[in-house]
């Protein structure tokens, strides 16, 4: 009897650790990146002896009660919601974004990211630092202090494409948009006249924005295409420092009315340009965006892919920490193996409410039959001690 009393106690004890991992559960159902822990309970099964109780041995042995389970976790795929914010970032697959702190370092499915003083990429209200992957594929931590600012590149080369009316005198593009070393801005009108009694040959004149000329030349076309020997006309100006080829080779030049559709295509060279959008693309790679219209690309955001997840455990803020050897790979987005990163979403908790009340229920009337079992153990026990007193 006194065997059935602790046999009580070890149910009152599994449902309560049972209760406390449920309430966890369930009170972190809005956290972002949570996930649920899975109960379980077992049976403790022997057989011995002790205090000169006899618990049975061989096939006569019997159940010592019911014990609880190691939490198992359960990294099922939580609700990926829209943000609107590039810096909060999610995985839609089985990888774990990397984050560094010194010599620790810690793992998340999800989480909201800011630039600190210094230049980091960290978790909000952390020090810890996204990582991304350095040319041998280890993680380091992520800095954009030297990439705030667009370096200017001087205008060296213009494409023009599509057609030249051969029926046409004139054609002109204006305002065409040059930037000289130090990311100056120039504006460039090209003109192109033909004399009516020479029909393959125009003369190409550029201007300033003041309206002084730069240049003119010749451009001649066999067969509707450029002449070969000049398919690239060189113009330069000492003021600005510009020397700037115009490529021909693309166009062509044949009869439609007097509309031409001659047209700058391509225009290299771009001003300084400071950071409009911080963002992770579709390959994976942290990526900058300036207001030049130029990108950048930091490196691939590592992504850990662990052997044995389970392994893995919780702390605080929806992290992860691990303590395993040789049990993680770092990989970027490309790898299937880890999924894809989605920026401008968090991944919600994947507590599934239903199942956590079922969960209770079940505890709830665990707890209640244990109590029960010591409450007619104690009966039984109190009876055996009034036989003397009834004798």
């Amino acid at each position: 009897m006194f065997g059935s009393i602790y046999i009580g106690l070890s149910g009152l004890n599994a449902y309560s650790q049972g209760l406390k991992t449920v309430s966890n559960n369930v009170s972190n159902l809005n956290s972002a990146g949570f996930k649920a822990a899975d109960i379980s309970f077992s049976d403790i099964y022997g057989g011995g002896s002790a205090g000169g109780l006899n618990y049975g041995a061989g096939y006569r042995a019997q159940g010592h009660g019911v014990s609880f389970d190691d939490v198992t976790i359960n990294f099922s795929q939580g609700e990926l919601r829209q943000t609107g914010r590039d810096l909060d970032l999610a995985i839609d697959g089985g990888g774990f974004l990397t984050l560094i702190d010194g010599d620790r370092t810690y793992y998340a499915r999800t989480g909201s990211f800011v630039i600190d003083e210094d230049g980091h990429v960290v978790l909000a209200g952390t020090d810890l630092r996204l990582a991304v992957l350095d040319s041998g594929g280890r993680p380091v931590g992520l800095n954009i202090d030297t990439a705030r600012t667009s370096p200017p590149e001087q205008t060296t080369k213009i494409v023009f494409s599509d057609n030249l009316s051969s029926t046409a005198t004139t054609h002109t593009i204006s305002d065409l948009k040059l930037f000289d070393e130090g990311g100056g801005e120039h504006l460039w009108t090209i003109a192109l006249t033909r004399e009516e009694t020479v029909p393959n040959q125009w003369t190409v004149q550029v201007t300033d924005g003041d309206g002084d000329e730069i240049g003119s030349q010749t451009l001649n076309f066999v067969g509707g295409l450029p002449d070969i020997a000049n398919t690239t006309l060189t113009f330069e100006d000492s003021d600005s420092g510009l020397s700037v080829a115009f490529d021909f080779s693309g166009i062509t030049s044949f009869s439609s009315g007097t509309v031409s559709t001659l047209r700058a295509s391509q225009v290299d060279g771009h001003g300084t340009g400071t950071i409009t959008t911080l963002t992770v693309n579709e390959q994976g790679q942290f990526e900058i965006a300036y207001s030049n219209e130029e990108t950048r690309e930091l490196g691939a955001i590592a992504l850990a892919d662990f052997r044995d997840p389970q392994k893995l455990q919780q702390r605080s803020n929806g992290l992860f920490a691990h303590s395993g050897f040789g049990q993680v790979q770092y990989l970027s987005a490309q790898d299937s193996r880890v999924g894809s990163i989605l920026s401008g979403r968090l991944e919600a908790s994947n507590v599934d409410l239903g199942a956590q009340f079922g969960d209770l229920i079940l505890i709830q009337r665990g707890f209640q039959a244990s109590s029960q079992i010591i409450s007619v153990s104690n009966d039984m026990i109190q009876q055996l001690f009034g036989i003397r007193g009834q004798g």
